[in-house]
């Protein structure tokens, strides 16, 4: 009788195993697929980057444990200096915005006031809660195709990839990412982000949380050069 049930066993081991390698393999595919599908509309120097009307910067918090977020940071610096060199004229700004303590546009909004940029050239989405809800949001309700997207390299090979399902002409502007294990942590959570990202997209046809009527962007008649 010990026979048979270590024999069964055994089998079911094979079958479990084999299991978990097609997931682990079909999650590493789909993570090297949006990489390689991404990487010519990705800039990491300004001085290349095509111009487009409208920079698209993906919020975050600005604190963590009341410690100055370098995401966050980053990010806002890469926003601030492509408005002087000409790249954009107009941003829209989205993030989370759970409660009135917690309000990731108006956040970004308050430092590219204090850097100089114009506040008719900010636009404020509120209800940016992933990124498929901020670079939707931004086709469908804001009317921007066009967009410079702004953030780190993980993240801006996802947003550029959702930008691409719904037919938008997107770059991404690389920002640095801060080194050691924080950074690796992030990147392991961003495969299984981009799983989820792909069954949301082909799989459950999921839509961002909140959307509304047009609120397209004005922009400001100053050409870029």
């Amino acid at each position: 009788m010990k026979l048979p049930l270590l024999h069964h066993v055994k089998l079911w081991l094979k079958i479990i195993t084999l299991i978990i390698g097609v997931i682990v393999s079909a999650v590493l595919l789909a993570d090297l697929s949006i990489s390689l599908s991404t990487s010519s509309q990705l800039y990491k120097n300004i001085e290349t980057l095509p111009s487009q009307e409208t920079a698209l910067v993906l919020g975050t918090s600005k604190y963590i444990r009341r410690t100055l977020n370098p995401y966050y940071q980053y990010r806002i610096d890469a926003a601030i200096e492509l408005y002087k060199q000409n790249k954009v004229t107009h941003f829209l700004l989205s993030g989370d915005n759970a409660h009135r303590s917690y309000n990731e546009p108006w956040t970004m909004k308050r430092d590219l006031l204090k850097a100089g940029i114009p506040e008719e050239n900010i636009t404020l989405d509120y209800a940016g809660f992933r990124t498929l809800d901020s670079v939707q949001r931004a086709s469908q309700i804001f009317d921007a195709n066009s967009l410079t997207i702004v953030t780190q390299k993980f993240h801006c090979q996802r947003a550029v990839f959702i930008a691409n399902h719904f037919s938008m002409d997107t770059v991404c502007l690389v920002v640095p990412s801060p080194t050691g294990w924080a950074n690796t942590k992030i990147r392991i959570r961003e495969i299984l982000a981009r799983t989820k990202a792909l069954l949301d997209l082909y799989i459950f046809n999921v839509q961002p949380k909140f959307l509304g009527p047009k609120e397209p962007i004005k922009h400001d008649p100053t050409p870029i050069d």
